[in-house]
């Protein structure tokens, strides 16, 4: 098992990374029908994906590959829990790892931690996090697409951090230390009358497209810098199990709160496969 986590990620580390993505991003957004409904029974078959759930379950109702792959599901599909000091999982997948935040590092895998400040590119901001907890959403190529909030909150301010572009499967989050703190990633910062401060982030990954956001449409990528937009004086209130972003292929999405704010966040498994909408944890 170690050999093949090293060999997968000696492969990434040669790949050229962004260029695929903006290959394939590419190719996700055309509108020629022969090769949009090729790329989406391809993903269908190879990944098991369930249309019935879907709001349309025809894939000549899609534009392109990138308008399937965020495909909007049927009203009720996902049920937001509606207990006022629940929190919601923001997204469908498995739980990569969850819990407390120990003296400013988050768990990323057996015997790998890495650091709140460089994952979120703030090291005043990661102060709030200290001893907080979090929970770590992987988004397979088969998952719903989209992520919601996990409670309700004001979107204060954004922050793109710049960064590579590699795999976040388990076998990479395995052999390389930092991975999320080393992928590009919008993180989003929060305020909530409840709970305070809370932060959420979107990953980006190897053959993400893109990763778009309620507030600003398709968010920016590629860019050399960080790149902070403040939100403060404008009212982006956004109600708990809302959406907020989606993704363009599989990914991760990372949720962030302070010190005795939620508990329950150290019950939930790795490997746990969790649905956007149901509980994950409780406001304290």
């Amino acid at each position: 098992m170690k050999h093949r986590v090293e060999l997968f990620v000696a492969v990434q580390r040669i790949l050229p990374k962004h260029f695929l993505s903006r290959t394939v991003g590419k190719l996700a957004e055309s509108t020629q029908p022969w090769l949009k409904n090729f790329l989406i029974k391809a993903a269908i078959r190879v990944f098991d994906i369930n249309l019935e759930e879907a709001k349309s379950d025809s894939i000549e109702s899609y534009d392109s590959f990138n308008a399937f792959f965020t495909r909007q599901l049927k009203d009720g599909a996902r049920p937001i829990d509606d207990q006022y000091d629940s929190v919601c999982c923001p997204a469908d997948g498995m739980v990569s790892q969850a819990g407390k935040i120990d003296k400013n590092r988050i768990m990323q895998a057996k015997g790998i931690n890495y650091s709140v400040a460089r994952l979120i590119g703030d090291s005043t901001t990661a102060e709030h996090y200290q001893d907080g907890s979090f929970a770590t959403i992987y988004l397979s190529p088969r998952d719903y697409h989209r992520v919601h909030m996990p409670v309700s909150g004001k979107l204060i301010k954004t922050r793109y951090v710049p960064g590579d572009l590699f795999s976040v499967n388990d076998l990479t989050a395995q052999g390389l230390p930092g991975l999320f703190a080393r992928n590009e990633r919008l993180v989003c910062e929060f305020e909530s009358e409840l709970m305070g401060h809370f932060t959420v982030i979107l990953v980006g990954a190897m053959l993400v497209a893109g990763i778009e956001t309620v507030w600003g449409g398709a968010e920016v990528a590629g860019a050399a810098q960080v790149q902070e937009t403040l939100f403060s004086e404008q009212e982006l209130i956004y109600t708990k199990g809302e959406e907020i972003g989606r993704f363009k292929f599989g990914s991760t999405a990372i949720v962030l709160f302070q010190k005795q704010t939620v508990s329950g966040f150290e019950d939930l498994q790795v490997h746990q496969k969790v649905k956007m909408g149901e509980a994950i944890a409780t406001v304290t």
